[in-house]
């Protein structure tokens, strides 16, 4: 029996009857034989991590603009503590914790540079080709850009938990759907808690209804609402929330885009998102020779305003910055 089969076998036990056994999966797009020693979900994560596009998202703007300071949240930081969580209720409701690890890991491979506002500058662009969503950019990225154009092959589950973490329907496994409410669950807190760190907020300015059903504090908050899924799904073959803890999930979330998400101090930066990614757009609209090789195979099968954009989405914030101005920015000129 092989490391594998073994952990296969391991979780007839440890994986209840409402979570997916690596057994179960629908597979691959394109077949594969089975390794020996990792679970079909368990190869997912290592491809995902060891791909280009993970890596850039240590550089990818969360909410604040290129902030000054180590300790502000990236792209990268937001999808490991989306995982974490994740992975905790799903280990407390016996489903599969590398399935759900995978789900959390790829679910933001697509977003943009400079985060929310990238992705409504492309999606203006973007326009007269159906718009731009980072989540289905995601599945974009692990299907087709990654590995020079050949995809990283990943299970459907996987798949299917990426392209739905944000859009409606709901993910078919649980697992994926645990990844979606932690997504929210870890955004509004860690952006709290940025946002506190950041000066534009106070622990005081959270409205009393939302401090007193979720408690004070970064960790007791996520704990709180993470015992009340834990609670209201356990044994239920569906993920839920209290209907009190759910209304104030979403009140928390009406309040963070009031006093953070759409705060001028927060968002003074962000028309100059607008103006440098359009420049990129359209500079490479008028020279599609300049892209790089594996953008330009794009051109003859889905078009060029494609092409570019799967360039800009993949640039993280500082290359974004560096190729607006190598672009348009004169050099200095001196004599040696």
């Amino acid at each position: 029996m092989t490391v594998r089969e073994k952990r296969e076998k391991l979780e007839e036990v440890l994986v209840g009857p409402y979570g997916v056994k690596a057994v179960m999966s629908k597979g691959r797009q394109t077949p594969e034989d089975d390794c020996d020693i990792r679970t079909c979900f368990q190869r997912d994560v290592d491809r995902i991590i060891h791909s280009k596009s993970f890596r850039r998202l240590k550089h990818k703007t969360q909410v604040f603009l290129r902030p000054e300071g180590d300790h502000y949240r990236t792209r990268l930081t937001h999808t490991l503590e989306v995982t974490r969580i994740a992975r905790t209720i799903s280990r407390a409701l016996e489903l599969n914790e590398d399935l759900t690890e995978a789900i959390g890991l790829g679910h933001d491979l697509g977003h943009t540079p400079f985060g929310h506002a990238g992705e409504r500058a492309l999606d203006i662009l973007l326009k007269d080709e159906g718009g731009f969503r980072h989540y289905e950019q995601s599945l974009r990225v692990v299907d087709v850009l990654e590995k020079n154009g050949k995809g990283l092959n990943l299970t459907y589950e996987v798949r299917d938990g990426i392209v739905r973490h944000t859009n409606d329907p709901l993910a078919q496994t649980l697992e994926g759907q645990i990844v979606r409410l932690s997504d929210k669950i870890a955004y509004v807190n860690h952006d709290v808690d940025d946002a506190i760190r950041a000066g534009i907020m106070d622990e005081n300015d959270i409205p009393e209804e939302i401090a007193a059903a979720l408690g004070s504090g970064y960790g007791e908050r996520i704990n709180t609402l993470v015992n009340d899924v834990i609670e209201n799904s356990m044994g239920k073959g569906e993920i839920i929330q209290s209907p009190g803890m759910f209304f104030v999930l979403k009140s928390f979330n009406d309040f963070m885009f009031a006093s953070v998400y759409k705060n001028p101090a927060a968002k003074s930066e962000e028309t100059k998102v607008y103006g440098m990614l359009e420049g990129i757009y359209e500079y490479y609209l008028k020279s599609p020779e300049l892209l790089p090789e594996e953008n330009k195979r794009t051109i003859g099968t889905e078009g060029l305003s494609r092409a570019i954009c799967d360039y800009i989405s993949g640039m993280t914030d500082r290359f974004a910055v560096d190729t607006f101005t190598n672009i348009y920015v004169p050099r200095a000129w001196s004599v040696l």
